[in-house]
Parts: structure tokens; sequence; C-alpha cells
């Protein structure tokens, strides 16, 4: 049976998501077009509905509670929902046009995705595309995502899968670099060498190498670390020292010499390997603009994740 409290809450949700996206009732009430203090008071009016504490507040900042972040992940989905039923009433799923989000890792958004952009843009001219560097976790409801691309072994069971393909973690050096300070042929002797690493987390300067039934884990050292796949790529190529990539970062610059190869023979851990993942949220009725992004890179991506 309906529960005809709904009605109110709806709405009241939905200004509640908007405080929580623009970080103040300032900023939510010019959205609305509504005055701060009488937003205040739907959100006050809200929190007794549900006999929760959604905010604390200060005279200078805006908190949500640990509840109030249960109730925003919920609310979040409602809105979701919501969309698509407007989407199934408008020519969203006959003609491929409007906003697609879609999410990748630096890396992976910098040498794989970005060369398709521009040719996808102008075969869909009605499509807005917004590409977001997403590295870590990834929420698609939460953080309004169309499509997410993940690199992993363990993708979301929750959301539809597509493997584009594999990749693996490929240590690399320029051909100077080895020419003047050897080259490694253990995992071990990494600790010798000036090596190019991450820095996002304190773990981030320690690799890990498999090879059959042996385990190293080194803890490696340099005077560079970026958290940029490009900026360290150019590091390594200027002779700085070795570094750590994606396969498909590093393919193009192996190929025509610019850097070698350093270890192949060894598999290195990481939480980012394995499947190319597309994922996007399970939805009977696609609008035509995600099912035209599939598509596309699908077969553009072929090729690319082949080499």
């Amino acid at each position: 049976m309906f529960d005809t409290r709904l009605l109110t809450l709806l709405p009241d949700l939905a200004s509640f998501i908007l405080v929580v996206e623009e970080g103040s009732f300032t900023a939510a009430a010019k959205q609305l077009g509504v005055t701060p203090s009488a937003l205040s008071k739907l959100v006050t009016r809200l929190e007794k509905s549900l006999s929760t504490k959604l905010f604390e507040r200060t005279t200078r900042s805006l908190i949500i509670t640990p509840t109030g972040q249960q109730v925003y992940d919920q609310a979040i989905v409602m809105v979701n929902a919501a969309r698509q039923a407007v989407d199934l009433s408008s020519s969203d799923h006959r003609e491929p046009t409007g906003p697609l989000v879609v999410a990748a890792p630096e890396a992976f958004l910098n040498s794989v995705l970005q060369p398709f952009v521009a040719p996808f843009l102008k075969a869909y001219p009605d499509i807005q595309l917004k590409l977001r560097a997403a590295d870590g976790e990834i929420d698609l409801l939460r953080d309004r995502i169309d499509i997410a691309f993940k690199l992993t072994d363990k993708p979301d069971e929750n959301l539809v899968l597509k493997e584009m393909g594999k990749t693996h973690l490929q240590l690399c050096a320029s051909p100077d670099y080895l020419s003047a300070h050897g080259v490694p042929t253990h995992p071990t002797e990494l600790a010798n060498h000036s090596c190019l690493y991450l820095a996002e987390t304190d773990k981030d300067h320690v690799w890990d190498f498999f090879k059959e039934d042996e385990y190293h884990s080194v803890a490696v050292s340099g005077r560079y670390a970026v958290n940029h796949s490009q900026m360290r790529l150019n590091g390594v190529k200027q002779g700085i020292g070795i570094g750590i990539f994606h396969d498909f970062v590093i393919a193009d610059a192996i190929e025509c010499g610019e850097v070698i190869a350093v270890l192949p023979e060894w598999t290195i851990k990481s939480n980012y390997h394995g499947a190319v993942a597309m994922q996007y949220p399970q939805t009977k009725y696609m609008p035509a603009r995600l099912r035209a992004f599939i598509d596309y890179v699908s077969d553009a991506l072929k090729e690319k994740l082949a080499r």
C-alpha cells in the first residue's frame, strides 16, 4: 500500500541532496530560487519527519552526519530512479542526445579513451560528454556516473559488466638510464636504483613481484614521485629512473624504443590490474546516448587493447 507521507518527503529529500552537493544552504537556495532560511527550515522539517539529525550546523560549516550520509545515499538512488522515469517519456531512448558522464582511472582516460573523444563527439553531435578522472572506488549512483571503466579482477557484481580486455603493470626505463646504471636482473636489485612511483599512499613505494612460486616485496626509492602517469613516463624517458606503468601507457614508447621493458618476466601485484571492465547500472530502458557510447568505444578499443 502506498505511504502518503512520501508525497511530502520526496521533494524535501531532493532539496536535501542539493544542500549536500552544494555544501551550504546559501548555495543550494540560490539554485532553488528560495531563501537560505526557508531551505534550512525545510531540512529541519525533514529531520523531524525522519526522527534523525542530518547535519551538524555551526556558524561557519555544515557537516553531514553519518546517518545523514546514509539518507543521502538512499535519496540519490531515488533521484536516479526518477531520472530514468523522465527519460522514458523523452526522446533519449530514440535518439542519442543529452549528457553522458563517464569515469575512468587517470592513466586509462589519458592513454586509451582520450584519442576517441573528438571522433565520438563528431559522430554524435547531440551528446554532451563529461569525462571524470577517478582513481580508487567509484560509486555510479552516488556520483551520478553513467559508465565507469575499472582496472580490476573484482568488478562490481551489482553492475552490468563488459570486459574490454586485460591489463598488467610493467617496469621500464630509458636506454640511457640502463646504459649508465645497469639493467636489473632481479626485483631485489631495484632497491639500488632510482625509481619513480605514485606517492599517493605510504605503500606506493613498495612493489610486489611474483614469478611462479617466487615472491618478493621491494621497497624502492627515488628523487621523483608523481601520481600522473604521463608526467611519470616523461621522467622515465628523460633518464630519471625506472618507472611502473600499465601496459597501455608505455606500449607506444616501447615500440619506438624510447623506453625498454625491465624485468618483463615478473608479474607485479597491484590494486589496479586484471580486466579492463566497462560497467554501468542495469536498466531495462537504456538511453540511446548510453548505447551509442558503449558500441562506439567497444569497437574502438578492440584493436587498442589487443596490442
